[in-house]
């Protein structure tokens, strides 16, 4: 949720702000000050599109009501529960069920109306979940993928359901802070453009 918010956040917030903060200052023992939440899209926690459950204590949940005020305008109504029922002390998710988890993240995102959303999650989730796709593709594209993400890594990934191709066009747009540069796959970008990123 602390990278969520300094990525796709507003500006500092200031006491006087008709909106309650994203993130309130100093937040999981950091030092980075309280985030706006004003001019930003909906931050929703979705429990689905968490990292792989089970037997290591980094990758169980806090209680939600412990998380509600450090990130006081991020909806958190979708979990089952205030406690963490999903991680077990011992048994760990295989990877398959991590994927078909994904899978069922993919098909609740299927139903929100935006066209652009910003998934932030654990590089392993995304693996598993990614790799159901590009199989009709070059062995290239199947490689990009399933390529391993680097820590606060950003990608676009765009999963087309053909069925919907020529519907309605996006409904939402924020004005809040967009990651700028070249949208190109990871080891690419530096190839094809080599003058971003260097003083002139």
């Amino acid at each position: 949720m602390q990278t969520a918010v300094g990525v796709f956040g507003g500006q500092g917030y200031m006491d006087g702000i008709d909106a309650p903060p994203l993130m309130v200052g100093n937040a999981g023992n950091s030092i980075h000050p309280a985030i706006s939440s004003l001019k930003c899209p909906p931050f929703i926690a979705v429990e689905l599109c968490r990292e792989h459950l089970g037997v290591h204590p980094c990758d169980r949940r806090r209680n939600i009501g412990e998380y509600k005020p450090l990130f006081p305008s991020i909806d958190f109504s979708l979990a089952k529960s205030d406690a963490d029922i999903l991680w077990k002390p011992d048994v760990r998710e295989k990877d398959e069920e991590l994927a078909a988890r994904g899978m069922k993240f993919l098909n609740w995102l299927w139903t929100r109306k935006e066209k652009e959303i910003a998934v932030v999650t654990h590089s392993g989730f995304l693996i598993h979940t990614l790799s159901a796709f590009g199989n009709d593709c070059h062995p290239s594209v199947k490689s990009e993928i399933c390529k391993p993400f680097n820590n606060c890594e950003l990608r676009s990934v765009v999963i087309v359901d053909r069925s919907m191709i020529g519907s309605d066009s996006p409904t939402t747009n924020y004005p809040g802070k967009i990651p700028s540069g070249p949208d190109l796959p990871s080891d690419a970008a530096k190839e094809k453009h080599p003058d971003i990123g260097v003083p002139k």
